[in-house]
């Protein structure tokens, strides 16, 4: 007699329409979210698929272990870049190992800090680069993880500003990093103005605005405080602790909190939130 041990772990994970199971997953594999050493979860009309972390809406489940995968240590996918936030080099061989399309697999060092807003990795295997290729929502990006901002996990939250955007609104992209947010709403808006006070970032997004053909945004080298105006709506993003906590000194500044939700999760204690703001006019 053979027994069959079965591997269940615990995990985050988001319901989704099970008619939209495809789609969705593609899409989360993009963003580097989903979790592929685990099998979705079907429950009726849903499908529960395994995160990486925690994002809105997600509820922690129990999945099967995929067949033949090693549970792997927790890790982000950026493009070919995977993200530890443990030095584990033995892990990172692992990582490594499970997906042909990573090239990389680094330690993030400190967090995001500094007036380029710039983060340190450590590459723990694979090749010696923290740059790399991301593909989402049909843009393609390049990007440096260690010389210029940028996250995946706000692949949704583009495109949902996206949705909010008209075609004959003038966009302002206040911290435009390499570009992922000017390049996908360029496709809805007039004209959008990109700005970002890191060279090098800049860099990067004159180069993704070629690979996409995008014609309509106009990049400034630039600091963000001397280009806001009144009379328009903001999309804040910011970490916070608790929930309200810049609503005081939004109103100070002028502005109007329409809505704040919760981005992602981004370390005990803290999460990533969006402020709708509209600003009064003088």
């Amino acid at each position: 007699m053979i027994s069959v041990v079965r591997l269940t772990v615990e995990q985050w994970g988001i319901r989704v329409p099970a008619r939209q199971g495809e789609e969705m997953r593609q899409a989360l594999i993009s963003e580097g979210i989903i979790d592929l050493t685990l099998k979705p979860r079907r429950e009726g009309d849903a499908l529960i698929v395994p995160l990486l972390d925690w994002r809105e809406g997600a509820e922690r489940c129990e999945f099967d272990a995929m067949p033949g995968r090693p549970v792997l240590p927790r890790h982000e996918l950026v493009g070919g870049i995977a993200i530890m936030q443990d030095r584990d080099f033995e892990g990172a061989k692992k990582i490594l190992a499970s997906r042909p399309s990573l090239h990389t697999v680094v330690y993030a060092e400190g967090e995001v800090s500094g007036e380029y807003r710039t983060r340190p990795f450590e590459v723990l295997a694979g090749t010696p680069t923290t740059r790399t290729q991301v593909t989402e929502h049909g843009h393609r990006f390049t990007v440096d993880l260690s010389r210029a901002y940028f996250s995946a996990r706000l692949s949704t939250e583009r495109q949902r500003i996206l949705a909010h955007t008209g075609s004959h609104e003038l966009v302002l992209d206040m911290f435009a990093g390499v570009g992922p947010f000017a390049i996908t709403l360029a496709s809805r808006a007039a004209l959008v103005v990109a700005s970002d006070i890191n060279p090098y970032a800049i860099e990067l997004m004159l180069e993704n605005l070629t690979q996409n053909r995008v014609k309509n945004v106009l990049t400034m080298l630039a600091d963000a405080r001397r280009l806001c105006r009144h009379g328009g709506t903001i999309h804040f993003y910011a970490l916070v602790s608790e929930e309200g906590e810049h609503c005081a000194c939004i109103r100070e500044l002028g502005g109007e909190v329409i809505a704040e939700r919760v981005v992602r999760s981004y370390s005990p204690g803290q999460w990533h939130a969006v402020y709708d703001i509209v600003v009064g006019k003088k």
